[in-house]
């Protein structure tokens, strides 16, 4: 008797902007859109009637898509009958919330629950891991260009990689065994993965680029192009340098050889090659609306490796303090508008009575 056929994983997206629409997008090809569901904010009035549409140069112009939308991990598990998702993939932006993400992701995790975390930053996994020890916890590093330049509507270009590993490297057998079903997954929807034992020189190797130029970017109003013609290179460039090298030095102090000078100029020489405008990091994309950074998992953990180890960052140190003064301006004009709307509910809730 023929086996019966397996049934596609079932798969939550927590929050769906433009790197997660992309890897939504993925996914979708791979598990088909009953057993997808992707939780959504600022985006979901869209995506919930219009679905998703992806712009990509690697992909293809004008896909759309529609998965099973919700605006809550609580609503996606009502939705889906109560049923487990294997893998849950976070690509919402790692930032502080309350209640914090881990902590949201609890209705849907099971005990066989694959974590992914699609986010920037380093040290982030630790409070996946303290509130799941028992599940497998993927740490991942990814390289997609994309910027979401209306609700729901995502343009990408140049690269789509992800490096998978699991966290920590030395996890139990069980939890090293299911990074590579997760990059089987993302092949299928024809996704690129690179699967590694210890991921952190990649995280290492990826925040040369996020400490340096997101911060920077932020702060100048300037995509990575722009910023590098907007100054003699012994000024633009010489700052980026000098803050690589800052970041290279910490990743050094903590037994991750293979991060310095020829990663330095690797990453330099992507930057230097693009044509202007550039291209917009996520800070700078986030600053232009206002919204916040992840400033923390970028640059304050990344400072606070620093002083742990000993490791000298002046620079970084510098950053980390203006882009900080930058995020919480925005958090003041946030908490403005959420007072005048909730005073103008209660001055309509007033005149409803009158």
């Amino acid at each position: 008797m023929p086996a019966p056929p397996v049934s596609p994983p079932r798969v939550l997206v927590f929050g769906t902007g433009s790197v997660g629409a992309v890897y939504a997008w993925i996914l979708f090809r791979a598990v088909g859109p009953a057993n997808l569901y992707t939780v959504c904010r600022s985006n979901h009035a869209v995506a919930s009637t219009a679905g998703f549409t992806i712009n990509s140069t690697i992909f293809g112009e004008g896909l759309n898509f529609k998965p099973q939308v919700v605006r809550t991990v609580d609503e996606a598990v009502s939705l889906s009958g109560g049923k487990p998702f294997d893998y849950i993939v976070v690509t919402a932006k790692a930032i502080h919330t309350t209640p914090s993400i881990p902590e949201q992701l609890r209705p849907a995790i099971a005990p066989h629950t694959t974590i992914a975390l699609i986010q920037n930053g380093i040290a982030i996994e630790e409070p996946y891991r303290t509130l799941y020890p028992d599940n497998p916890l993927l740490s991942c590093v990814v390289y997609l260009p994309a910027t979401q330049t209306a609700p729901a509507v995502i343009v990408h270009r140049e690269i789509e990689l992800l490096h998978i590993g699991t966290y920590p490297s030395n996890a139990p057998r069980a939890h090293q065994s299911a990074a590579e079903p997760f990059a089987r997954l993302l092949n299928a929807g024809g996704g690129s993965t690179e699967l590694h034992e210890d991921v952190q020189p990649q995280r290492w190797s990826k925040l040369m680029v996020n400490a340096s130029w997101n911060p920077v970017c932020a702060l100048s109003r300037s995509r990575d192009a722009q910023f590098l013609k907007s100054s003699p290179p012994e000024y633009s460039l010489g700052l980026i340098k000098s803050l690589m090298t800052e970041i290279a030095s910490i990743a050094q102090s903590l037994g991750y050889d293979n991060i310095n000078a020829d990663t330095i100029t690797y990453q330099i020489n992507r930057a230097k090659v693009r044509e202007l405008p550039g291209v917009e990091p996520s800070m700078l994309a986030d600053a232009k609306v206002g919204a916040r950074m992840e400033v923390d998992a970028i640059v304050g953990n990344t400072v606070r490796l620093a002083d742990e180890r000993g490791v000298h960052t002046p620079l970084l140190r510098a950053i980390y303090a203006l882009v900080t003064a930058l995020d919480r301006s925005f958090q003041r004009e946030l908490e403005k508008k959420t007072q005048v709307q909730v005073n103008d509910k209660g001055r309509l809730g007033e005149q409803s009575r009158i």
